[in-house]
C-alpha cells in the first residue's frame, strides 16, 4: 500500500465514507498477502521507499504472472521482473490482462516491466552507469533498467575499460563522470575500472565485478578480489553479476 492510499483511506474514515472496521482490515492486509507460493510484500513500498521486485529465475512462467498482476492490483505502479527468461516473457505477453496495460521486455538484461516507468525525478542527481567493454552490458544494463524504474535519471558510458583508458579519459566521458550523484563501475578480468573511475570521482563508486573472462579469471572472482583490494576511496563493491544490487543501492543513494 502506498503513502497515497493511506492518506486517501484515512480521510474516507475522516469524511464517514470508510468505516473503522474497513479501514482497519486494509491496513491489516497491508504487510504482505499470502498466495501460497508466494507471500508478498505489498508493504514495502511504504516501509522502504521502493515496492518489491520480483525474481524472475527458478518461477515458473505462471508464478510470475500471477504474482506481478497482485502487486499491480495491489496498487504498485510497476513491477521490475528480473532474470526472466524469454520464454517467460512471451508468456507473459501472450496471457496479461487488462490490469496489465504496458509489458516491456529487454532480452539483453533479461528484465520485464510492467505497468508504467516512472519519470525520472525521485533523484537528486544521475547515476552513471559505465562498462569495461561491450560484454558486461547484460549486467549494466540490469543496473540500470533497475535505477530507472526507481524513478532515477541514467547515463551509460559503455566500453571505456582500461585496455584503452583514452576512451575514459576524454573531456565528454570525464564531464559525465565528474558531474555523477553515484557510479556504477562494471567489468569482468581484473575489474581495474572500478579503481580508476574511484581516482576520478567525488561521489560513491558502487563496483560490479562480471564473470567476464578467461579461465584464471574464475567467473569474475578475480575481478570480485580486485574491486575489495580497490586504493580508491569511496569504492565499495556488490556481489559477481549482480547488477540489480548495484541499481538498487545507486538509487538509494540517489534519494538522499
Amino acid at each position: 500500500m502506498e503513502e497515497q492510499e493511506i492518506e486517501k483511506l484515512l480521510e474516507g474514515v475522516k469524511n464517514g465514507t470508510t468505516s473503522i472496521d474497513d479501514a482497519v482490515l486494509e491496513l491489516k492486509k497491508a504487510p504482505f498477502e499470502d498466495m501460497g507460493f508466494a507471500r508478498l510484500d505489498t508493504h514495502r513500498g511504504l516501509r522502504q521507499g521502493t515496492a518489491e521486485v520480483v525474481f524472475g529465475q527458478s518461477k515458473t512462467k505462471q508464478q510470475i504472472l500471477d504474482i506481478s498482476l497482485r502487486l499491480l492490483e495491489s496498487g504498485q505502479k510497476t513491477v521490475l521482473i528480473t532474470r526472466m527468461s524469454k520464454e517467460a516473457a512471451e508468456f507473459f505477453a501472450e496471457n496479461k490482462t487488462d490490469k496489465i496495460k504496458e509489458f516491456t521486455y529487454d532480452e539483453v538484461s533479461r528484465i520485464g516491466i510492467a505497468g508504467q516507468l516512472p519519470d525520472p525525478d525521485k533523484g537528486i542527481g544521475k547515476i552513471v552507469v559505465a562498462t569495461g567493454g561491450t560484454s558486461d552490458i547484460p549486467v549494466a544494463e540490469e543496473a540500470a533498467k533497475t535505477a530507472e524504474v526507481m524513478g532515477n535519471k541514467v547515463v551509460r558510458l559503455y566500453d571505456v575499460g582500461v585496455a584503452g583508458i583514452h576512451r575514459l579519459l576524454n573531456d565528454a566521458t570525464l564531464n559525465e563522470i565528474m558531474s555523477a550523484n553515484v557510479i556504477i563501475a562494471i567489468a569482468g578480468m581484473e575489474g581495474a575500472l572500478a579503481s580508476v573511475i574511484g581516482g576520478l570521482s567525488d561521489c560513491p563508486v558502487i563496483a560490479v565485478p562480471t564473470s567476464v573472462g578467461y579461465g584464471a579469471s574464475f567467473n569474475g572472482l578475480a575481478a570480485l578480489l580486485s574491486m575489495l583490494n580497490s586504493c580508491a576511496s569511496g569504492v565499495s563493491v556488490v556481489n559477481i553479476d549482480n547488477g540489480f544490487g548495484a541499481g538498487y543501492l545507486a538509487g538509494m543513494i540517489n534519494r538522499k
